[in-house]
């Protein structure tokens, strides 16, 4: 922990905004001074990438809502007025210690597919090579139920495996996870997780008191399964603690490395995309995609359903249903009934050559079972 130069840190509603919602300015502004002393960007200092939520929190009380709306075009009304209010808190908190920041709003559209997962990869790093703080935001304002990553917890996992992080930071209103409901007398708090085994018959909670904010334990415990497992390492803690959690101190729960570093994009088909169709393969295809390292060709699909287009993520299935990869089709649901059990060679003798290629390149797929 003391050794990681980069650092994604993540901070939930409710460490930001009062209970009828609104930014708290003493808030945001005790954790930018953590942030900004903690790191500056420059040799030998930590680099440090922010994922905050809470625009929709922020959007509340200007709006005369006094509770987050259920339904999502009040939601997005919410978060268009708030992410303006929090970004400029931010900007106006970092400038005392002479600090810009950079707004960066992602759904998962735009870190699924290649060309934008290199863009936003791109974007991210040039940020931190200026000096500015990248404030990294669900982009609530137009992220529609299908391409929504649900809470910023995940979403903090899944940029520290874009920015190559060598630490996850994930704040809450909780000094870490314990072994129950922290507010029953007997509980104790986990100081380390080295893998699935240590959290078996744990009773982890949902979503806070405040009705803020989407996420919970639950949410920030998945975080850091899916972080740890792609070889970052992860400390929840509260965020009157964040301090001692970016120096290393002994605090909260620290997830240890229970995967190795990847470099690709496909932790974020795997975790961030949701499905806009299936496809279902026989044996063969199965065992080619699973075990193969292939691409899905037509001759191994055996039906298909949904409405998808060119480049949407699609389950692939076997024959049980089983939902065993996940990828990004080349081609649109209506192309591909004609398409069911043919080679590649007879589809571009009878239809073209554009019709000579993968229904699902293997760069494009990931693998959920074997």
């Amino acid at each position: 922990m003391t050794g990681a130069r980069r650092i994604v840190v993540k901070v939930g509603s409710s460490s930001l905004t009062t209970a009828g919602g609104g930014l708290d300015a003493d808030r945001v502004d005790a954790l930018v001074d953590t942030l900004a002393k903690a790191g500056g960007g420059a040799a030998g200092e930590k680099e440090i990438v922010l994922v905050s939520s809470g625009a929709i929190a922020a959007g509340l009380a200007p709006l005369g809502l006094d509770r987050r709306p259920r339904d999502l075009a009040r939601q997005q009304a919410a978060a268009s007025v708030g992410q303006g209010l929090l970004v400029a808190r931010y900007t106006a908190s970092f400038a005392r210690y002479g600090r810009r920041v950079g707004q960066v709003l992602l759904t998962t559209d735009d870190t699924s597919r290649r060309a934008h997962y290199r863009n936003a990869f791109r974007t991210l790093e040039q940020l931190l090579a200026m000096g500015a703080v990248p404030i990294v935001n669900e982009n609530d304002t137009v992220a529609t139920d299908e391409i929504r990553f649900g809470d910023n917890d995940r979403l903090a996992a899944l940029v520290a495996h874009l920015v190559r992080a060598d630490l996850l930071v994930l704040l809450s209103d909780v000094d870490g996870l314990y072994d129950g409901d922290p507010s029953t007398p007997g509980t104790s708090r986990i100081a380390e997780v080295a893998g699935p085994a240590d959290l078996a018959g744990v009773s982890i909670g949902s979503a806070g008191k405040a009705g803020v904010g989407t996420g919970g334990m639950v949410t920030k415990v998945e975080a850091a399964r899916i972080a740890a497992a792609a070889g970052i390492p992860v400390v929840l803690t509260s965020a009157s603690q964040a301090a001692d959690a970016l120096a290393g101190g002994p605090t909260g729960t620290f997830f240890h490395r229970t995967g190795r570093r990847s470099a690709d994009r496909l932790l974020w088909l795997a975790h961030a995309s949701t499905p806009r169709g299936a496809l279902t393969l026989d044996e063969g295809a199965v065992r080619a995609v699973t075990e193969g390292n292939a691409s899905l060709l037509p001759a191994g699909i055996a039906s298909v359903e949904g409405e998808f287009s060119a480049g949407d993520p699609v389950e692939l299935r076997d024959q049980a249903g089983r939902a065993v990869a996940r990828g990004l089709v080349a081609f649109d649901a209506a192309e591909i009934p004609q398409l069911l059990g043919r080679s590649t060679r007879d589809l571009a003798r009878d239809l073209g050559p554009g019709y000579e290629r993968e229904v699902v390149h293997r760069d494009d797929l990931v693998v959920l079972h074997r």
